[in-house]
């Protein structure tokens, strides 16, 4: 394992071009969690999450996710207050197409005024004119797939957005989707201790989409003392979550981690990961720890 050293650690992660054109370092920033709890109104200390976005861009992080329904629109106001005016490389996506009534309350609507008018909230709150990257956050099973990518299309061709994403998509779905207009990222659930969208991710990886996942760092029993994972860590030195965030940046070079949190020093800890070399047998050995 080998570390590089620099102010900017997240330089270190690679660079992907998202779409083919817009290029961003891999390891990027997931804004989810500067809300209050149940990711449902203001964070308990606004200052802290202003600080946070300013840090991360300090970093090198020029890749922020976040979604209308993060608060909802406190997540997108956040990043407003604390970095407009945008540098020109940072790429902000956000995401539309799941309706909150309450904390931890998550529910798909895909119709397509309804995406609209979320599309429309989010370049106000963002302060932007387009958006380089727009996600449909969940598929509506009410309403055709052909209808809620329609929509987003034409918000495409009206310049109000640059390129389109999905998230939690079966290969079958994002086939269907590629169907109806070019898709340039998907967002799935993934990581060390869960790669139940590898196919996804390898079918990504074919056709040179970029692959988000979220929940980069989630490693449960992975990460416990005396586990696998704990005793690797302790081994070089690190913690759990940085060996995390290395295997998912050496796993494929489509994949761009948006590690999210709500305090300065666990981003810090988080972007000093992308330092981080492994070798091919300590790849392989984190990869067998399933």
């Amino acid at each position: 394992m080998s570390h590089q050293n620099s102010s900017r650690p997240a330089d270190a992660s690679g660079t992907f071009a998202i779409g083919g054109d817009l290029t961003v370092n891999r390891l990027g920033y997931g804004a989810m969690q500067l809300t209050g709890p149940g990711i449902w109104g203001e964070p308990k200390d606004r200052a802290e999450a202003v600080r946070v976005l300013r840090r991360a861009v300090e970093l090198g992080i020029n890749f922020i996710d976040t979604a209308d329904s993060y608060g909802p629109f406190v997540s997108e106001q956040l990043i407003r207050e604390a970095l407009h005016p945008y540098a020109d490389d940072l790429l902000i996506a956000t995401k539309g197409g799941l309706t909150r009534c309450g904390p931890d309350d998550w529910r798909p609507l895909g119709r397509p005024e309804y995406l609209r008018q979320q599309a429309e909230l989010s370049l106000r709150h963002l302060g932007v004119e387009r958006i380089g990257l727009y996600q449909l956050h969940r598929i509506d099973e009410k309403v055709p797939l052909a209808d809620q990518l329609g929509e987003l299309v034409l918000l495409q061709q009206e310049g109000k957005i640059h390129h389109i994403g999905v998230s939690e998509v079966t290969v079958q779905q994002l086939k269907e989707a590629r169907t109806i207009t070019d898709i340039a990222s998907v967002q799935n659930l993934f990581n060390l201790a869960n790669r139940s969208a590898e196919d996804v991710l390898e079918y990504a990886e074919r056709e040179n989409i970029a692959f988000i996942p979220w929940f980069p760092i989630a490693t449960g029993e992975l990460a416990r003392a005396g586990g696998p994972l704990d005793t690797a860590a302790k081994q070089y030195g690190v913690r759990p979550s940085q060996l995390a965030l290395a295997w998912l940046l050496r796993r494929s070079p489509v994949i761009l981690p948006i590690p999210g949190t709500s305090r300065t020093a666990h981003l810090e800890e988080n972007t000093e990961a992308a330092r981080l070399t492994l070798t091919d047998d300590e790849f392989d050995a984190l990869t067998a720890v399933v």
